[in-house]
């Protein structure tokens, strides 16, 4: 009996160590199944921006590559929406150009965007922006985030963008966690800035699967959660031209040509990033007279501008393009059409052919008025053709330059779509627009000479000197800054004129012919003459600069003159040297006088203000409107 109870108890004592076991391990095997689910942190491109991606807070990880200048960054420490997410991390130092895991946190906009140099990145600056982010590691905490002025806790809400329809304008959910993790979940709405959204173990939410609408070329590992969050843009900055497409809408380019065209311009506006802090662009369409479609301030944006390309019907006649310019120069680059004034103004021509009329002195003026040229030849003719051309090799005789940079030519209407790219890469790169005006290269600048007997042989070749140091300063041709030189004593003698020499050498040349002349110091009559037989030849779009030199008072009346000069819109420079009077000096410069008048004791001190004059030109020239 005793032996029966003893394998009894042996029997229980080990069903019960079996179900313990067998416990134990469900047990174990349940709380696998309970653990949260593991999301794949997405790679993105180095092009995305953070404005594309509508979460408030996401992880991501960057591909190799992003301190590449293409991926324009804005701002320093907080980042504009608008930058490269990737190229912002690099810039921050969060990550180096090898890539890897960042926490992206988005934040309020700021007024303004300072650009700068940091781990081999150049952000740029930019005006106020309505969103901006700030870049961390991937393990830094929600309540570490980086001080940004002006900012506050609020909550996220996708935004309507103008232009947009209420259908499309439509908020981001975040996927919920599959219910096999068997826990209570956070709550499903954005969170307020700043803060972060938990998951079950209190880790940073990643940022999670779902459809996507990111810039083109972007190819995720997988679908990610985005819509558009990102306000209206204020356009390319690093491209800001004025833009104007002269189109050919003759007869002989037919009904299909007349759309490629269109599509072409409909592609370059959308290349472009149209907004008013980057290009803005107008259309001019000419057959035998030209006509404003639409001027630079019709449209803000590239949508509206290809709406408005859509639009557009053709209008039929000849191929004046010669005339179309003349009116573009004239009409369309005007305050009141929207230009800028401190954007270069671009001109774009397209041609079929050839035109009807000649484009050579109509270009030459709009060169003059700081317009840049570019022309664009479609299925330009043949040898047998060229009889038949009212101007032989006429694209050279009007675009800015005849260096190859400012042409382009199309050997049939269906290869225009490969001409885009090359065309806004060349419009936007501002600094090869040579055409644009500037202090060195859009004046008429005339010389008036002391030569009276005060001054003395030796020291009116230091005189010249002189002037010879400031006209090497300026782009000298007949189309930008031209020279003219009058001495006087108590006559006057032009000794050359603005359209006498062409080329700085000639100019330079000329000054050194000038001999030196002896006599009294009529400065008054001086003044008078200059006005008369120099400034009257004067070009009516050039700034006309007068720069005097004198040793002495004059022995006339210098205050009618000189008024005389200011009324008629010429810039006087009064250089004094040695014995010269100040108060005159401050009578004949344009006030104020401490930017005009210049005084130096010996004749050879006057190379050390060389580059004063220069600066105080080109200070007063960039305080106006530009074009």
């Amino acid at each position: 009996m005793g032996i029966v109870v003893l394998t009894m108890k042996a029997s229980v004592i080990e069903m019960f160590l079996v179900l313990l076991v067998t416990g134990i391990h469900s047990n174990q095997e349940m709380m696998k199944k309970m653990k949260r689910p593991k999301f794949t942190v997405p790679q993105i491109s180095c092009d995305v921006r953070a404005g594309k991606i509508t979460n408030v807070e996401f992880i991501v990880k960057c591909p190799p590559g992003c301190q590449d200048p293409r991926y324009h960054v804005y701002g320093t420490d907080v980042y504009a929406s608008y930058s490269s997410v990737c190229g912002a991390a690099v810039h921050s130092g969060v990550l180096d150009n090898s890539g890897g895991k960042i926490l992206v946190r988005k934040v309020a906009g700021q007024s303004g965007y300072k650009g700068s140099y940091s781990n081999g990145v150049r952000s740029l600056s930019l005006p106020r922006w309505r969103e901006s982010f700030v870049v961390s590691g991937e393990t830094a905490r929600a309540d570490q985030s980086p001080s940004v002025p002006g900012t506050a806790a609020q909550p996220v809400t996708v935004t309507q963008v103008p232009g947009t329809t209420a259908t499309e304008a439509t908020h981001t959910i975040l996927p919920k966690p599959s219910p096999s993790a068997g826990s209570t979940t956070s709550s499903l709405q954005p969170q307020p800035m700043g803060q972060r959204s938990k998951d079950l173990a209190g880790e940073p939410a990643l940022w999670k699967p779902e459809p996507v609408l990111l810039d083109a070329g972007f190819v995720p590992k997988e679908e990610l959660s985005t819509q558009s969050l990102e306000p209206a843009s204020q356009g390319d900055p690093s491209c800001k031209v004025d833009l104007s497409f002269l189109i050919d809408g003759s007869s002989s380019i037919g009904k299909r040509r007349f759309r490629i065209q269109k599509q072409f311009l409909t592609d370059v506006a959308q290349t472009l990033d149209i907004g008013p802090a980057g290009p803005l662009m107008g259309v001019v369409q000419y057959g035998d007279n030209p006509a404003t479609q639409f001027n630079l301030k019709t449209h803000m944006n590239s949508q509206d501008v290809k709406a408005a390309i859509e639009k557009i019907s053709q209008r039929g006649g000849l191929s004046n393009a010669g005339r179309a310019i003349s009116f573009v120069t004239k009409n369309f680059f005007s305050k009141v059409n929207g230009n800028r004034g401190g954007a270069p103004n671009v001109a774009v021509v397209m041609v079929d052919g050839w035109p009807t009329d000649k484009v050579e002195e109509a270009s030459r003026l709009a060169r003059e008025s700081g317009i840049n040229i570019f022309f664009i030849t479609i299925e330009g003719a043949s040898e047998n053709e060229k009889q038949y051309m009212l101007e032989p090799n006429f694209a050279n005789k009007a675009v800015c330059r005849t260096n190859g940079f400012y042409s382009l030519t199309v050997q049939n209407w269906f290869s225009l779509h490969k001409t885009v790219q090359p065309l806004v890469k060349r419009v936007c790169d501002t600094d090869r627009l040579a055409c644009s005006k500037t202090c060195f290269n859009s004046a008429d600048i005339g010389f008036v000479i002391d030569g009276s007997s005060s001054v003395g042989t030796s020291n009116f070749r230091t005189v010249l000197q002189f002037v010879a140091n400031l006209s090497r300063e300026f782009e000298i041709s007949d189309t930008d800054t031209r020279i003219g030189a009058v001495q006087y004593t108590y006559e006057q003698r032009l000794e050359f004129g603005f359209d006498e020499y062409s080329t700085k050498s000639d100019v330079l040349n000329a000054i050194k012919r000038v001999g030196y002349w002896s006599g009294g110091t009529s400065t008054g009559a001086a003044i008078n003459y200059a006005l008369e037989l120099l400034f009257k030849k004067s070009k009516p779009n050039k700034r006309k600069l007068m720069v005097l030199i004198t040793d002495g008072r004059s022995y006339d009346d210098i205050r009618i003159p000189a008024m005389l000069a200011h009324h008629k819109g010429v810039i006087t420079y009064a250089i004094g040297v040695a014995w010269a009077a100040q108060d005159e000096l401050d009578v004949i410069a344009t006030h104020p006088a401490r930017d005009h008048a210049f005084f130096v004791d010996e004749f050879d001190n006057l190379y050390k203000i060389v580059p004063k004059v220069i600066q105080n030109i080109c200070t007063e020239f960039n305080s106006q409107p530009r074009n």
